[in-house]
């Protein structure tokens, strides 16, 4: 039985921990709900050929037959990871998805990937207060040497925890509408105030028989581990859905990161109450 793909991305700190773990709650999907190393193993097998000499050699005198050996074990690959699931679809969580979502249409084109997004403060004040409960651990890319400005300065950067994955999304506006309508955006405020709603139009997207989740009464999967990221990025799952407090952010901070990607807050939050940047 072949299982349809389902990809789950999107911004750190905005509920693909919950997406996932209430995507399994539907009896006809497999969601093991950890990050999964599926996706970086493809992308290493497309770097480490590409650099093959024996390869680079078939491509001069055979390149069709050449490019389908390829393709068909990549194919054969992704496939194999999750032959005996059993379940009409298949959810694996990496933020990498996105990233590189028409390398995963060519291997399996039916194919979706769900997108998680949040204010883009909030996802700065939940990283910022989770290092403040572990303030003696630094971070994994070594950040807590810096203040606060300068470590939400680093996390932005555009190979950094929340600027990588903002760089995929602005690079959505560039795909060729076939590949963008084969994305499903959920914003975390969303997901956290009407859970079932969302749940039930996001598992219609998907194809899949109409469910509705309990969301006081969850089944909890296996936990992630969080030591690999320094305990900075928890991925707990809980038996019931409960909204967050909102994270106090500094103005200047807060006013910044609007000012940076006004584009993120016009596409994804219009009618967001923009920050005024404090005088000096």
């Amino acid at each position: 039985m072949t299982s349809h793909f389902i990809g789950v991305a999107g911004l750190p700190r905005a509920g693909s921990t919950l997406l996932c773990q209430l995507l399994a709650q539907h009896p006809d999907l497999y969601c093991e709900g950890n990050s999964s190393p599926l996706c970086n193993t493809l992308l290493g097998m497309r770097r480490m050929v590409s650099d093959d000499s024996f390869f680079l050699s078939q491509l001069d005198s055979t390149f069709d037959a050449s490019y389908d050996h390829l393709k068909t074990a990549m194919q054969g690959f992704l496939r194999g990871w999750y032959q005996d699931c059993g379940k009409q679809g298949v959810v694996d969580k990496n933020r990498a998805w996105l990233h590189c979502v028409e390398m995963l249409l060519q291997l399996a084109p039916e194919a979706k990937v769900i997108v998680c997004v949040r204010e883009l403060g909030q996802v700065y004040g939940s990283i910022e207060a989770q290092h403040q409960r572990t303030i003696l651990v630094d971070f994994i890319d070594h950040l807590a040497d810096f203040d606060r400005m300068g470590r939400a300065d680093m996390l932005f950067a555009k190979d950094r925890t929340i600027g990588a994955p903002l760089s995929s999304l602005h690079a959505v506006l560039d795909l060729p509408v076939e590949v963008q309508k084969k994305l499903y955006f959920v914003r975390f405020e969303d997901l956290m105030a009407r859970p079932v709603e969302c749940m039930s139009h996001l598992y219609a997207w998907l194809g899949l028989a109409p469910w509705q989740i309990d969301p006081h009464n969850l089944a909890v999967g296996i936990q992630e581990s969080d030591s690999h990221y320094r305990m900075k990025y928890t991925h707990r799952q809980q038996a019931t859905i409960s909204v967050p407090k909102l994270h106090a952010i500094p103005p200047r901070i807060q006013a910044q990161i609007e000012s940076a990607y006004d584009w993120f807050y016009e596409l994804y939050y219009p009618q967001h109450q923009r920050a005024a940047m404090p005088s000096a």
